[in-house]
C-alpha cells in the first residue's frame, strides 16, 4: 500500500521520474532568469511558489503535469520591458478568467466544441515553435567549439537520441547535471556566489493602474493561450499518454486559475500548466506525479536557503544544453499529431500549425484552423 500525506497517495520516486523532472527546465529557466535580469521580478520569490504549486499539482493530479511561465506574457515583458507589478497582475487578470471559465464549466463545452485536428494543430504547431526555438539557443552561443557552444549542443541531441527509447538511462538527469558542471567550468567563481540564508516572499502592493495598464499589452494575449495549450490541449495530450487516468478540462482550468490569484500578490511569476511540458517530462522518464513532487521540493528548498543567489549560476547555465532540453520537449509534443492521417483532418492540422508558425500566434493559428474545419464540412466521426 503507497504512503499518504494528507490523505493523498505518494507515488514510487526512481531516477526515471528524477529525469523526467527536467524535462521542461529548457522552457522555465530562460524565462524565469530574463524575467529576473531584465523586469526585476524577484527570483526567490518565483522560484518559491513554482515550487509550490509543483507539489499542489502533484498530489492534484495522477500524471506529471508540468507548472510554467506564461509565455506570452514572459515574452511581452521582456521585449517590452513592463514592470514587476504590469506583469504580476497581467497574471492574475488571466488566472481570473481561467477560473471563471473552469467553475462556470465553459472550459468543458469549449474543449468539446473544438475539433480535434485543430487541437492537434496547436500541439504540432508549439512543438515546432519549441524546437526552433532549442535550435535557436544552440545557434546563439556563436561559437563551435566550448563549454557553451554549437558541438556542446550536438553532443547533447546525440546523447538524448542515443539513449531514446532505453528506459534505464535517464538521459535529461545526466544532461543536466553535465550543463552544472559546464557551467562552473566557465565561471569557477560561481561557487562563491552561493550562500545560505533564510527566504520568503513578500508582498508586492498593485494598483488599479497597473491592471488597466497590463490588460491589453499582456493578459489579453495570454489568455487564448491558456485556454487552449494549458488545459485543452494539455487535457487532449494526457488522454493520448495516460488514456487510464487523464486530466479533466474544468480541473485543470480550475487549478490554471487558483496559481496566480494568489502567488501574484507575493511576486511570483505568472504560471500555468502546459503540453509542452507535460510532453517534455514524459519525453525523459516521468510517467507520475512523483516527478513533479520532487522537482516541487527541490525548487522550494533552493528558494528559501539559497535564494536569488542561484540566479548568477543559472544566468551562466549553457544555453546549448538549455537547447536541446528544449528541441526534444518540442519534439515529443508535436509527434502526438502523427494520428491525423485521414486527408480531411490532415488538411485542418496543418492549416492550425501554420498559423501558429508563420504568425506567432496560438489564438490565430486557432482561428484558422476552426475557419478550415468549417469550409471542409469536417465532423468528429471522421476524425482519425
Amino acid at each position: 500500500m503507497p504512503k499518504r500525506i494528507f490523505g493523498f497517495p505518494l507515488p514510487r520516486l526512481n531516477r526515471h521520474e528524477i529525469s523526467g523532472s527536467l524535462g521542461d527546465l529548457g522552457t522555465f529557466l530562460p524565462l524565469l532568469v530574463g524575467m529576473s535580469i531584465t523586469n526585476g521580478l524577484n527570483f526567490a520569490s518565483a522560484l518559491f511558489f513554482a515550487g509550490l504549486f509543483n507539489i499542489i499539482t502533484g498530489l492534484t493530479f495522477s500524471i506529471p503535469m508540468a507548472v510554467q511561465p506564461m509565455k506570452a506574457i514572459a515574452a511581452v515583458a521582456i521585449s517590452e520591458r513592463l514592470s514587476l507589478e504590469q506583469i504580476l497582475a497581467a497574471g492574475i487578470w488571466t488566472s481570473a478568467i481561467v477560473l471563471i471559465l473552469g467553475i462556470t464549466g465553459l472550459i468543458t463545452f469549449m474543449d468539446r466544441l473544438v475539433p480535434k485536428p485543430v487541437v492537434r494543430g496547436l500541439q504540432l504547431g508549439l512543438g515546432l515553435q519549441l524546437i526552433e526555438q532549442g535550435l535557436h539557443l544552440v545557434r546563439d552561443t556563436h561559437i563551435l567549439w566550448g563549454f557553451d557552444s554549437i558541438s556542446v549542443g550536438i553532443l547533447g541531441f546525440a546523447l538524448v537520441l542515443a539513449f531514446a527509447s532505453s528506459r534505464k538511462v535517464p538521459s535529461a538527469l545526466i544532461l543536466f547535471i553535465a550543463g552544472l558542471g559546464l557551467a562552473v567550468a566557465i565561471n569557477p567563481g560561481v561557487s562563491a556566489t552561493l550562500h545560505l540564508g533564510f527566504n520568503l516572499p513578500q508582498w508586492v502592493p498593485l494598483t488599479w493602474d497597473d491592471f488597466r495598464s497590463s490588460f491589453f499589452r499582456a493578459a489579453l494575449p495570454q489568455i487564448p493561450l491558456t485556454t487552449l495549450n494549458s488545459v485543452i490541449a494539455v487535457c487532449a495530450l494526457s488522454v493520448d499518454l495516460f488514456p487510464d487516468r487523464p486530466a479533466r478540462p474544468r480541473k485543470v482550468a480550475i487549478s490554471v486559475g487558483l496559481m496566480n490569484l494568489v502567488s501574484g500578490w507575493f511576486g511570483a511569476m505568472p504560471m500555468c500548466h502546459g503540453a509542452g511540458g507535460l510532453a517534455g517530462q514524459y519525453r525523459f522518464g516521468a510517467r507520475s506525479s512523483a516527478s513533479i513532487l520532487f522537482l516541487g521540493s527541490a525548487k522550494l528548498l533552493l528558494a528559501v536557503f539559497f535564494g536569488g543567489s542561484l540566479l548568477t549560476l543559472l544566468h551562466i547555465y549553457p544555453k546549448s544544453v538549455l537547447g536541446v532540453l528544449l528541441s526534444i520537449s518540442g519534439l515529443e509534443l508535436a509527434l502526438v499529431a502523427t494520428d491525423q492521417r485521414e486527408r480531411a483532418a490532415a488538411t485542418i492540422m496543418f492549416g492550425t500549425a501554420a498559423g501558429v508558425l508563420a504568425l506567432g500566434s496560438t489564438a490565430t493559428g486557432f482561428a484558422m484552423g476552426w475557419i478550415l474545419a468549417l469550409l471542409i464540412g469536417w465532423k468528429k466521426k471522421d476524425a482519425s
